[in-house]
C-alpha cells in the first residue's frame, strides 16, 4: 500500500533540522504512516519556529470518535492495514477517555451507530499497538511521568498535570500530532519542551485555601479567565498546606479549560517552584488576589433560577479511586430520586479496583450508575441530553461546567456532598 493510499500528503521541506532517522522517515524509508507522521510534525515545528525535534517517551492520545467522525475513524483504519513493522507505535501510547461504554451506551440513550464506529475505532488503535487505557487520569493510573520527561500528551487536564504537578514537558498535542509522534517518537521541540516558555507570567495569591474539590476548580476556572494567551504562565502564592492529587487534579483541568494553559506553578509545591526566584525572571509582577468572596462570586455565577434538577455528573476530570469511594460514603444507605441520573465516569482500573472493593456497589445500589472509559462532554453529550430529556445538570467540576453549557445544559457547580444531597431530593439544594 503506498502513501497516498494513506493519506493525501504533499513534499515537506523543513526548515527544523532533522537527524538521519527523521530524515528516513520523512522519505517514506519506513512506510507511509511514519511518512504520514513526520510531514506532520515537521509542518508544527515550522509554524513554531522549532529548532529541531525532541523524542518522547510515551504518548497520551485524545481521539474519541465523537471528534474523528467517521472519515477520521476510516483514515485510522487506513493506517491499520498497514504491514505490522510499518503501522505499530514507537513509543508507548495510551488513550485518552472514548465516547461510548458498551454496557451503558443504550440506557443512555446512545445509538448502535455511535457504538459500532466507537469499536471499529478501538479496532484500528489496537492494531496500531495503541494501549486502550481510556482514561484523562493516566497520570494517577498508568505510568505517571517524572521530573523533565518529554511527553505528547493531548488531554488538556493531563497536559497540565504532567506539566505543573510532575515537572515534565509536553505541549497540548492535537489528536493528529499526538498519532505523529507515537508513530515516529519525536515531537517539534518548541513551547514548553523548552525552559524558556516555563517561567511565569502573571502572580496570584491564594488568600483563602478552597473548602472542597468544587472550589478548587473555581480557583483554576477564576485564574484562567485571566490568562491571556497560551504562553501566560501562572504562579500561584499562598497555598496554606501541600494539597492533594486530585485537589491539583481539579484546578489543573478547570485552569486549562478556561484559560488554555498548559503549565502553573505553584511555590512550596510544584517541582520547578521552590520559591518565586526560580520561576520569574527579575522582580515579580504585582499578586492578583484570590480570596473566599472570589470563589463564592465564580460558583454562585452558575446559579440557576430555580431548583429543577434533571443529572448529576461527577466527570472530567475522570475519579480517582479516593474521589469514588468518597462518594459511595456519601450515597451509602440512600437513594438517588427517581427524577434524576447520579453518574459517575472513571477509568477502567479504576472501576475494576471499585468493584472488587464493594464501592461501585454501593454507587449502583443508591441508584447511580458507574461509567467506564469515557467522559461525559466527549461521548456526545448533546444527544445524550435530547434523548434523555435533560437540561440541568449539576457537578462538582468547574471544567465541566465551562464546556458542557455548549452542548445545551444549564450547568450548576457544587461540592460533591451538595450534588449527592440535591440528587437524593430530586431539587438542587441551597
Amino acid at each position: 500500500m503506498g502513501a497516498t493510499a494513506v493519506w493525501q500528503g504533499g513534499a515537506v521541506t523543513p526548515r527544523l533540522r532533522l537527524d538521519d532517522e527523521e530524515k528516513a522517515m520523512l522519505a517514506g524509508e519506513l512506510g507511509p504512516a511514519r511518512q504520514y507522521a513526520m510531514e506532520q510534525i515537521v509542518r508544527v515545528g515550522d509554524f513554531f519556529d522549532a529548532a529541531d525535534c525532541v523524542p518522547v517517551s510515551q504518548v497520551h492520545l485524545m481521539a474519541d470518535p465523537e471528534s474523528l467522525g467517521a472519515a477520521g475513524v476510516e483514515f485510522l483504519e487506513r493506517l491499520a492495514a498497514l504491514p505490522a513493522d510499518q503501522r505499530k507505535v514507537r513509543v508507548p501510547t495510551v488513550t485518552d477517555p472514548r465516547g461510548v461504554d458498551f454496557e451503558a451506551y443504550r440506557e443512555l440513550g446512545q445509538s448502535d451507530e455511535m457504538a459500532d464506529l466507537e469499536r471499529r475505532a478501538v479496532a484500528a488503535f489496537t492494531s496500531l499497538g495503541i494501549l486502550m487505557t481510556d482514561t484523562c487520569i493516566n497520570y494517577q493510573t498508568v505510568m505517571p511521568p517524572v521530573l523533565g520527561e518529554h511527553l505528547a500528551f493531548g488531554d488538556t487536564g493531563s497536559s497540565i498535570y504532567a506539566n505543573s504537578v510532575q515537572g515534565a514537558r509536553t505541549n497540548f498535542q492535537g489528536g493528529p500530532s499526538a498519532l505523529a509522534a507515537a508513530l515516529s517518537g519525536r515531537v517539534p521541540r518548541y513551547g514548553y519542551h523548552l525552559d524558556a516558555c516555563r517561567r511565569g507570567r502573571k502572580l496570584f495569591d491564594l488568600r483563602d485555601r478552597p473548602r472542597d474539590l468544587a472550589h478548587w476548580g473555581a480557583v483554576g476556572g477564576i485564574i484562567g479567565r485571566q490568562m491571556e494567551s497560551y504562553w501566560d504562565v501562572p504562579v500561584i502564592t499562598g497555598v496554606d498546606g501541600t494539597p492533594t492529587s486530585d485537589e491539583l487534579k481539579q484546578l489543573g483541568a478547570a485552569l486549562a479549560s478556561f484559560g488554555s494553559t498548559p503549565l502553573f506553578h505553584m511555590v512550596g509545591v510544584t517541582p520547578e517552584a521552590p520559591d518565586l526566584a526560580a520561576v520569574f525572571d527579575g522582580d515579580p509582577p504585582p499578586p492578583v488576589a484570590i480570596d473566599a468572596a472570589a470563589i463564592a462570586a465564580f460558583v454562585d455565577s452558575y446559579r440557576p433560577a430555580d431548583d429543577q434538577l434533571d443529572v448529576v455528573v461527577f466527570s472530567a476530570p475522570q475519579l480517582s479511586l479516593v474521589e469514588m469511594r468518597t462518594l459511595a460514603d456519601l450515597l451509602a444507605g440512600r437513594r438517588v430520586h427517581d427524577g434524576v441520573t447520579l453518574l459517575a465516569a472513571t477509568s477502567p482500573e479504576i472501576a475494576a479496583a471499585c468493584e472488587r472493593m464493594g464501592i461501585a456497589a454501593t454507587i449502583r445500589d443508591a441508584g447511580g450508575r458507574v461509567l467506564k472509559g469515557v467522559c461525559f462532554y466527549q461521548m456526545y453529550a448533546r444527544e445524550i441530553g435530547e434523548a434523555r430529556g435533560w437540561r440541568r445538570l449539576m457537578t462538582n467540576s468547574a471544567k465541566l461546567v465551562n464546556i458542557i453549557a455548549g452542548y445545551g445544559y444549564e450547568p450548576l457547580l457544587g461540592s460533591m456532598e451538595r450534588c449527592v444531597d440535591s440528587a437524593v431530593a430530586g431539587r438542587i439544594l441551597p
